[in-house]
């Protein structure tokens, strides 16, 4: 799972989440979607399972760490867990580590993507904000994004699928690559959804990533409304 020049999925879900001049969230509760995208990323790396019962608990398979903080963080907290929990759990739990977005927006400020601001809310209340600094990585997530979506190729690797599920869940696809183009996409992105263009062997791991995908986005909805 080491990535020292590659993003992980929760990473690249945060830089299309931030806007790239004033260095905020376009989208909200962005936790949950980082959270879901940590656990698609265990998920594909094999380190938990996910049952297959209704309730979707989750297995954890190692707990050993990584080299990524974040990451290493959330693999702490699931190993000291004293009993198994569902997908639905493990989502508020992590979205709920204290900092998170900070945590990951200083990561890819370390890595020279981001910048770290710091400014005033009214002249009382101080507020972080990220601008983008490097805008490649950025960039090239798009063009990842693009080409699986315009492009009519019959197989997706599974990080793109669930970068897209993720980004498509949260409306980043439209505020990435535009309302329209997106809108006229509309069959190409539910298939990709859907998992019609995985191979097989894959595409039990991308269901069980697309649950945690759905809980990423319906658990803040029903906390937004309530």
């Amino acid at each position: 799972m080491e990535r020292s020049k590659c993003l992980f999925l929760y990473e690249e879900i945060m830089l299309l989440a931030l806007r790239n001049d004033k260095g905020t969230v376009a989208a909200g509760f962005v936790e949950y979607a980082v959270a879901g995208a940590v656990l698609a990323e265990l998920l594909l790396d094999g380190r938990i399972s996910v049952g297959d019962t209704k309730k979707k608990l989750v297995d954890l398979k190692t707990a050993d760490p990584v080299g990524d903080p974040v990451i290493d963080e959330c693999l702490e907290r699931m190993g000291a867990a004293k009993r198994r929990a569902s997908l639905n759990t493990w989502v508020s739990r992590l979205a709920g580590i204290k900092g998170l977005r900070h945590k990951v927006a200083q990561q890819l400020c370390d890595r020279g993507i981001l910048r770290a601001e710091e400014g005033s809310v009214l002249f009382i209340f101080t507020r972080k904000t990220y601008p983008e600094l490097n805008p490649e990585p950025e960039m090239k997530i798009v063009e990842r994004l693009r080409s699986a979506i315009f492009c009519e190729g019959d197989r997706l690797d599974p990080r793109t699928v669930v970068l897209i599920s993720l980004a498509h869940s949260n409306n980043l696809l439209s505020e990435n690559l535009g309302r329209k183009e997106i809108r006229s996409q509309k069959k190409r992105i539910e298939r990709i959804v859907n998992g019609e263009l995985i191979g097989k062997a894959t595409k039990e791991v991308i269901e069980a990533c697309q649950a945690a995908v759905m809980v990423a986005v319906i658990v803040p909805t029903i906390m937004a409304s309530s």
